[in-house]
């Protein structure tokens, strides 16, 4: 089987790696997501630290070193033997040999170069449920500079009768919130992920600015909001700094006040990722809603067994852990607690649109991959739409029993 691995840009003009596998006449492509905030217990992610090119971030060096080094060297097969290569290759604890990202693009590449299936989803199992999109509408924290500290605001459409429906909502809602910034002379630029980031004077201004939006198209049944804190980016020096200066327990109080008021009905990381004392807090106190680990589990099997009594749900990331089999493992560790699962995207993107596959492949009911807008988000939601139209009268949307595990 002949490598070869190239640098490419993601969404953000970062760069990011893709990795061709060749064997006989077949070609299998995968190119790997990088993220801006990032869990500190994430798999190492490698770059060349090239200063004078991309400001150290190029991959162009890891690439000349797998084509060199990896080429001719793995064997095509079953893809748990394929994975378990590649950690054997790597050797150490966090994949800082190879890189999660080196792992993840072979890894990728290798269940494309083999699937015999003509739909890719169906090379992961026999899944013919659309998952319920979060779709993000407004970025805040990293992801954009518009003054709100909560990274991500979503709406989750889940009274939708089908994958397609649940698409055509969100980008209804997203149409009616741009005229209301636009008729407010605020900006309609956006953040990373593609939702709108004007400036903004209060976390209140966004909720309030959102749920008139879903007023506006009548989707108020229909809809509900998701939110991604990303609160480890809070936290600092023994408190977390958002609305003022405020302890774990304040902070719980905060959300707790913004699912009274805002019809929220999940929060991603609310705590920082080592408050294992407060995220068990939080859960004891808003656990009737999904509360997602991302930065506390970074998709890791051992770390979402742990966290039985800290969340109810989990944020899948292929190159948080590495390979599909430990991504797989992962989802099978949150099912075993009942957990609820969510195939989500990263904020530096590329239009690899395999995560559309394995949601519906390995019944994820959920899927978190950015706004209707920008074409690195769209490519996974026209994949799944593609996947609806081949399952035909067998398709089936998850709607409000994806929330219903959790």
């Amino acid at each position: 089987m002949r490598i070869h691995a190239r640098e490419i840009l993601d969404s953000r003009g970062q760069p990011t790696l893709e990795v061709d596998l060749i064997e006989g006449d077949r070609l299998a492509r995968a190119a790997v997501p990088s993220g801006a905030s990032c869990g500190s217990h994430e798999a190492y992610e490698k770059r060349d630290g090239e200063v004078s090119w991309y400001a150290g971030r190029g991959v162009r060096r890891l690439a000349a070193w797998i084509n060199e080094t990896l080429d001719g060297k793995l064997v095509p097969g079953d893809q748990q033997v394929f994975d378990q290569r590649l950690l054997e290759i790597d050797g150490t604890p966090d994949k800082s040999r190879l890189g999660a990202n080196t792992i993840l693009a072979l890894s990728m590449a290798h269940a494309r170069l083999v699937s015999k299936e003509s739909a890719l989803f169906r090379s992961f199992g026999s899944g013919v449920i659309l998952p319920v999109p979060l779709l993000n509408i407004f970025n805040g924290g990293k992801h954009a500079n518009s003054g709100s500290d909560i990274q991500e605001y979503m709406v989750a459409p889940v009274g939708a009768r089908s994958f397609s429906e649940a698409l055509e909502m969100g980008v209804a809602i997203m149409r009616a919130l741009k005229g209301r910034l636009q008729r407010s002379g605020m900006s309609t630029a956006v953040g990373d992920e593609g939702g709108f980031a004007p400036r903004i004077s209060s976390h209140a201004e966004v909720f309030e600015l959102i749920l008139q939006s879903v007023e506006d198209v009548g989707l108020q049944k229909d809809v509900f909001l998701a939110l991604d804190c990303a609160a480890t980016e809070w936290f600092q020096d023994g408190y977390y700094h958002v609305e003022g200066k405020k302890s774990s327990a304040e902070v719980i109080s905060l959300l707790a006040s913004w699912v009274r008021d805002y019809r929220v009905a999940s929060i991603e990381d609310g705590l920082a990722e080592d408050d294992w004392d407060g995220w068990k807090l939080l859960k004891s106190q808003l656990g009737h809603i999904q509360l997602v680990g991302d930065d506390l589990f970074v998709t890791k099997s051992a770390l979402i067994l742990q966290g039985k009594d800290a969340a109810n749900a989990v944020l899948i990331k292929c190159n948080q852990v590495g390979t599909l089999t430990e991504t797989m493992a992962a989802i099978t560790a949150a099912r075993s607690l009942g957990f609820a699962s969510i195939m989500s995207h990263r904020s530096g993107e590329t239009t690899d649109d395999m995560i559309a596959d394995l949601a519906v492949g390995l019944g994820v009911l959920q899927i978190k991959t950015g706004a209707p807008c920008r074409g690195e988000r769209i490519a996974k939601y026209n994949q799944l739409l593609r996947i609806e139209e081949l399952l035909g009268v067998d398709a089936r949307y998850a709607g409000r029993s994806a929330f219903l595990s959790s």
